[in-house]
């Protein structure tokens, strides 16, 4: 059992609470006992509990496994995973382009692997999908996506050369819409400003959603909106 903070395995289980640690060493920690087996799809490399002396792992004290948490609740089994994503073809692409709330985008991976948005890419400044409020709000969702980090404008600009059709969500309307069976992407902008006007200068069309008595709608609730709809296309 792992009982002092000097053990070198618990400094390095800490220091991948935060986005520096994790983008230096390809790691991340899930929370939770169901979290836990939904990541089995992502490399394992160590599993940590207290109580449960039955279930796999390595035991750790409970008093450290607090300091290990990122909420209020305490949770008595973590895993320590790789970051793997396994490439899909998609012909629906969801593009995020500087979404900064880790909850929204934990969101928008959930609708986006509900309704077959598999591929799935974000922005250089977006937040980081292996926060942990985002890994829960995803309700592990993201284990079953292809997701990228990418400039997305160079990103677009390429897939359209491919035949896909890029369309952003917008105030404003357009009369270009996807077209049943043909590819395209969904691109959906900042909770604040919107999409960035380098983005929008290179898409296809817009889409807005009417509304009533509200100017606007959370970004995670409209991205969801949208690929409900567009995913009878």
């Amino acid at each position: 059992m792992i009982q002092s903070k000097d053990n070198q395995k618990y400094k390095l289980w800490l220091k991948l609470k935060t986005k520096k640690y994790r983008d230096q060493t390809g790691l991340f920690l899930v929370y939770g006992k169901t979290l836990v087996e939904l990541a089995k799809s992502h490399l394992i490399v160590e599993e940590i509990i207290t109580s449960d002396e039955t279930y796999e792992g390595t035991l750790i004290d409970s008093k450290l496994i607090k300091t290990l948490s990122v909420t209020e609740t305490v949770y008595d089994t973590l895993a320590v995973c790789k970051k793997i994503t396994k490439p899909i073809k998609s012909d629906k692409i969801l593009i995020l382009d500087d979404i900064q709330n880790p909850d929204n985008l934990g969101a928008l991976l959930r609708s986006a692997r509900a309704f077959g948005f598999r591929h799935v890419v974000i922005s250089l400044d977006s937040a980081d999908y292996y926060n942990d409020k985002t890994i829960r709000a995803s309700a592990g969702s993201l284990f079953d996506l292809y997701l990228e980090r990418k400039d997305i404008q160079l990103f677009i600009q390429t897939y359209q050369k491919k035949g896909y059709l890029a369309f952003g969500a917008d105030a404003h309307d357009s009369k270009s819409k996807p077209i049943k069976g043909q590819p395209f992407m969904l691109v959906l902008g900042n909770e604040g400003h919107g999409l960035n006007p380098s983005t929008k200068s290179i898409l296809d069309g817009f889409i807005r959603i009417e509304t009533e008595g509200v100017e606007s709608l959370n970004v995670a609730v409209a991205g969801s909106i949208l690929m409900y709809e567009w995913s009878r296309l």
